[in-house]
């Protein structure tokens, strides 16, 4: 499976740009990339202000997705901040080539950056079946949490991860990843945005990919404007977890809301 990571200097609390920066990106993927992933809110930032800039699913923000999902027959993941029933959600997409999509909603809500009090926790994990894979994706600090993403029975082959990441943590965000690769026996992509916000905090980029060994498959460049294009092999990681089955040895157990 071929993979793009849409990394995009975010323009903050600006729907219109964001969107327009993210076309810009998926306008120039060859026809032969299956997945475009990206970053966490990719339309305003890791903004607080929920009741400004929320949407429904049936908002622009879904729809843009969707539209652009059917005329590139290509799937699409992101996250953008959604209204549903009352509460606020920093929920994920995933919208199949021909429209469908399925949802996840952060788990790990950044406390350090006031998101518990604005923000709704999601309670599901979600695991895709496309293109013959099956996705686990999750939201920026989720990454922090191994139990959340914890890989029972091979239940997944890709972890993917959506975020809006500091430059200042970078060093965790590019350990983390490999961490979570090699711990779960999986593939993780992990698309980041550049760029700043309002309040002077720069944002990462390094995009990446990493294999199931925790070797850097392919990396953006710090704060570039790319698609980060990676190809994924799931016969080379069938191969590895049947020659190093280290999932078999794992403690079970079964989490909790």
């Amino acid at each position: 499976m071929k993979v793009a990571l849409v990394q995009i200097p975010l323009t903050w609390e600006n729907k219109q740009a964001n969107i327009r920066h993210c076309e810009e990106q998926i306008r120039t993927l060859p026809n032969d990339v299956h997945l475009a992933v990206l970053p966490e809110m990719f339309t305003t930032g890791f903004s607080m202000q929920t009741e400004t800039f929320a949407e429904t699913e049936a908002g622009p923000t879904l729809r843009w997705m969707r539209r652009t999902a059917r005329e590139r027959a290509i799937a699409l993941a992101g996250s953008a901040i959604i209204e549903d029933d009352g509460r606020y959600f920093n929920r994920l997409f995933f919208v199949f080539p021909d429209g469908a999509y399925q949802t996840y909603d952060k788990r790990h809500l950044f406390s350090m950056g006031d998101e518990h009090n604005h923000y709704a926790a999601g309670a599901q994990r979600l695991i895709v079946d496309y293109n013959g894979w099956r996705i686990c994706p999750m939201i920026c600090y989720d990454l922090r949490f191994p139990v959340w993403s914890r890989n029972c029975g091979y239940a997944y082959d890709l972890l993917l991860y959506v975020a809006n990441w500091p430059a200042a943590r970078i060093h965790a965000w590019n350990t983390l990843l490999q961490a979570r690769a090699i711990e779960n026996q999986c593939y993780v992509a992990g698309v980041n945005c550049g760029g700043n916000d309002n309040t002077g905090v720069r944002y990462g980029a390094r995009s990446q990919v990493v294999d199931f060994k925790g070797h850097v498959v392919s990396v953006a460049a710090e704060c570039r404007n790319e698609a980060l294009i990676a190809t994924l092999s799931r016969e080379y990681l069938a191969a590895f977890r049947k020659k190093f089955p280290a999932g078999n040895d794992a403690d079970s157990y079964t989490l909790l809301g």
